[in-house]
């Protein structure tokens, strides 16, 4: 049975078509679509136009890096440019804690902990850290960082730095001083000079990968500019000189402690600063506070006999009194106001240049009370007592000297002979400059003079305090001091005549003095036909029998002095028949002061 086929129905006839929706809803999707196309060419706008430079920042700032170019420190050098300090290149050894892997094998662990000089525990501590950069180890040598490259651990990582390198050591320490582990002077011109000596890094842009190397540099370079190199006014071979010296006098003295100073008698120029007990900075584990204390600069003290030949200078200049003036100083006591003052004998009666030869208390005192308060109190600060030398250097103190309206009589003769007063050796040496310098102040400098050299320095001119005249009657007197019957007979020199003053000063404790503890002083000029070297030492309680000035302090000025003046190639000015007489004599003789 044939069956009928399906009726068909035209497409257009479908009752979809015929079925009408509301035209407001198809102007909806219309504007729908407008107000999403309008957002999307918005942010296009925002983001090709107004806001073009946040989003480039962002983007540089996931692949772009700015490495610092580390500037070298300057280096310092002494006045014949042997370097004092340098900078050597090291490495410091970084890492990425989360890149190293947890697994890593334990030969490679233990071979880098090796190399870095960490325990594993210590090492493994550093690498658990939660941190995305983390220092292993810094100022790393070149030798070793090779050795470190060579494990390949995956996350370690290197950059350059460096690392400051004395080569003198303890010698120079308390005058170059020394630097951090980021490069900054903590002591000494390092420290003083650090602005100088850092210079101003530079910067390059490169773009990294997410491991953190390198892949490409982009064109913003700055280059470093390294730090200015330094010279100092001082030799290294006369530093040594007077280092060895004095550490053998505190060494053979038993004493606490030392300080020498040597100055050019011509130009102001520091040749020689060093100390005892020193250290070294290339080693600075367990320092103590005695190790680096610069005491020629930073500690000040009653400076005793030393004081006299300033006091004197002043009565002279002013007529007060003359070389062969007589002063009275028996019995050997004398008494001013409420108190006593005494020489170690009776004396008699002393020409002035005696006075100063044998050291008498009385004798200075007489002649210290010619003088109006306020005419000593100038000559003191005139040579630039109470007042912190002007050097730069850091620590350098003031001292103390009290207003002149405030003292009294026996203040006034106190200070003529040393205490009531205190001065660091530094400003003791410099005051003598007036005495070998026919009367001028020279100011102190402890960077070589540009204009001089170390041949054939010229002269400086400095401020006039007393006249020529005077300063050479002064300086007479300190070479009768080393001579028959003086106080430094110790100190003379084999080859050179030389002036100076011993010093022993009981030591200030706790309000009072202790009369067990001394500080043994020298200061003296060589050669004093024709000045060319001023030096000042300072040896703080000497213990082993022996402590006047003139023994203890006195011999380490004539091994200094004469040393130094041979290696200046100076011309010895002492007759020859006086030089072998003394070459021949088994030992100088003692003296008690």
């Amino acid at each position: 049975m044939k069956q009928a086929s399906p009726k068909t129905m035209p497409f257009s006839a479908s009752p979809v078509l015929s079925l009408r929706l509301p035209v407001w809803r198809s102007k909806l999707v219309v504007f729908l679509l407008f107000l999403g196309f309008a957002a999307l060419a918005v942010r296009a706008w925002w983001i090709q136009g107004l806001g073009n430079d946040f989003y480039q920042k962002q983007g540089e700032s996931r692949y772009q890096r700015t490495l610092a170019l580390p500037a070298t420190r300057g280096k310092i050098f002494d006045r014949n440019g042997v370097v004092l300090a340098t900078s050597l290149p090291v490495r410091a050894i970084w890492a990425i804690p989360e890149d190293v892997p947890a697994e890593l094998a334990a030969p490679k662990l233990e071979a880098l902990s090796k190399l870095l000089g960490l325990s594993q525990p210590a090492l493994r501590r550093k690498l658990a850290e939660d941190r995305s950069f983390v220092y292993l180890k810094r100022q790393v040598p070149l030798d070793v960082a090779e050795q470190v490259a060579a494990l390949d651990v995956p996350g370690v990582y290197q950059r350059k730095e460096y690392q400051r390198f004395y080569p003198e050591g303890e010698i120079t320490a308390h005058l170059v001083g020394f630097t951090n582990i980021e490069d900054e002077g903590q002591e000494g011109i390092e420290l003083s000079m650090q602005k100088q000596l850092i210079g101003m890094p530079g910067s390059r842009r490169v773009i990294k990968d997410r491991m953190g190397r390198v892949v490409e540099d982009v064109d913003e370079l700055v280059s470093p500019r390294d730090g200015r190199d330094l010279t100092l006014s001082i030799d290294s071979k006369l530093q040594y000189i007077a280092y060895t010296d004095l550490k053998e006098a505190v060494q053979r003295h038993k004493a606490k402690a030392g300080a020498a100073v040597v100055l050019d008698a011509r130009t102001g120029e520091v040749l020689a600063l060093v100390n005892y007990p020193a250290y070294n900075p290339n080693r600075r584990t367990q320092l103590t506070g005695a190790q680096l204390r610069n005491r020629v600069l930073t500690d000040t003290f009653e400076p005793g006999s030393i004081m006299k030949p300033l006091t004197l200078a002043r009565a002279l200049d002013l007529k007060r009194v003359t070389p062969t003036t007589l002063i009275d100083t028996a019995p050997g006591r004398y008494k001013l106001d409420q108190a006593t003052i005494s020489d170690s004998r009776d004396f008699g009666l002393l020409t002035v240049a005696k006075v100063l030869q044998k050291s008498s208390n009385i004798g200075t005192t007489k002649i210290a009370l010619q003088l109006k308060p306020e005419e000593m109190w100038e000559m003191f600060t005139s040579v630039g007592f109470g007042q912190a030398p002007e050097i730069g250097f850091p620590g350098a103190v003031a001292g103390r000297l009290r207003p002149w309206q405030r003292w009294r009589r026996i203040e006034q003769a106190t200070m003529a002979y040393g205490y009531g007063i205190s001065v660091s050796l530094f400003q003791i040496a410099r005051a003598y400059t007036v005495l070998a310098h026919d009367g001028q102040l020279l100011p102190l400098t402890l960077f070589k003079n540009s204009e001089t050299g170390a041949a054939s320095p010229e002269p400086v001119a400095g401020v006039q305090v007393i006249a020529p005249q005077t300063a050479r009657q002064v300086r007479q007197m300190l070479e009768a001091v080393l001579g028959p019957g003086g106080t430094g007979q110790d100190a003379l020199l084999a080859d050179y005549r030389a002036g100076g003053k011993s010093g022993t000063a009981y030591k200030h404790i706790k309000g009072q003095y202790d009369k067990s503890k001394y500080r043994a002083s020298f200061v003296g000029i060589a050669p004093i036909s024709a000045p060319r070297i001023i030096v000042a030492i300072s040896i703080d309680e000497p213990s082993a029998g022996k402590h006047f000035g003139g023994q203890v302090a006195g011999p380490v000025f004539a091994e200094i002095a004469n040393d130094t003046l041979r290696a200046l190639n100076v011309t010895p000015d002492k007759p020859i028949p006086l030089m072998a007489a003394q070459h021949t004599q088994p030992q100088r003789l003692g003296v008690n002061r």
